[in-house]
């Protein structure tokens, strides 16, 4: 996918996708030193990694605040910024453990002027009421869920970027879980899930 092609399909604007640039040529200088992401990826990056963040919009079209738990190198939560850079009350908060990735995204944020938080935590200590909750690559479902608990209980929906064991994960997260769930197909890998979440509560084992 090229830049013009990804602007195809969301209608981004110019100065988004020159944001989404240089967001690129900071991801791949920070990668030559930490592992933020696998280096093979970098030559599709525009579909791999943008689209498949950005794709996330479309199933939220009216939210205006995102937390992106396990941030990592700011899939998808530093695209979501940088496409909601110019709507009103919007922003994202970007939760992760480690310090060098937030120290990287923090970084990105300043520069490019991001309606974004970057928060060095644990994503279940957490109390932000947000319209929608997000993950990508973080844990399985089951243990993605208790990471996810304050917020969808504060009444986020949850949009979780996943592979092609999300059916397996939701089996498994189920004996553990109650919650209402869908699925749909994610539009830069027809492998990939993306997993639609609400009204999460624990089963209480007898």
């Amino acid at each position: 996918m090229t830049p013009s092609e990804f602007q195809s399909l969301t209608g981004a604007a110019d100065a988004r996708i020159a944001d989404l640039k240089v967001f690129i040529d900071r991801l791949a200088e920070a990668n030559a030193v930490m592992n933020l992401i696998g280096p093979d990826t970098m030559p599709d990056v525009w579909n791999r990694h943008i689209w498949d963040s950005a794709q996330l919009l479309a199933l939220a079209p009216e939210a205006r605040t995102w937390a992106d738990l396990g941030a990592g190198p700011g899939f998808p939560g530093v695209v979501l910024a940088i496409l909601l850079k110019d709507r009103p009350g919007a922003h994202v908060w970007l939760i992760d453990s480690l310090g060098k990735r937030c120290r990287f995204l923090r970084a990105v944020v300043d520069e490019l002027a991001l309606p974004a938080t970057v928060i060095n935590g644990r994503a279940e200590e957490q109390a932000l009421k947000v319209d929608v909750v997000t993950a990508r690559a973080v844990a399985p479902m089951e243990k993605l869920l208790a990471y996810a608990q304050p917020y969808l209980q504060r009444g986020a929906q949850g949009l979780f970027l996943k592979g092609e064991k999300a059916e397996a994960e939701l089996i498994e997260a189920r004996k553990v879980w109650h919650f209402d769930s869908s699925l749909s197909v994610s539009r830069s890998d027809p492998r990939g899930r993306i997993v639609s979440v609400r009204s999460l509560r624990r089963v209480h084992s007898r």
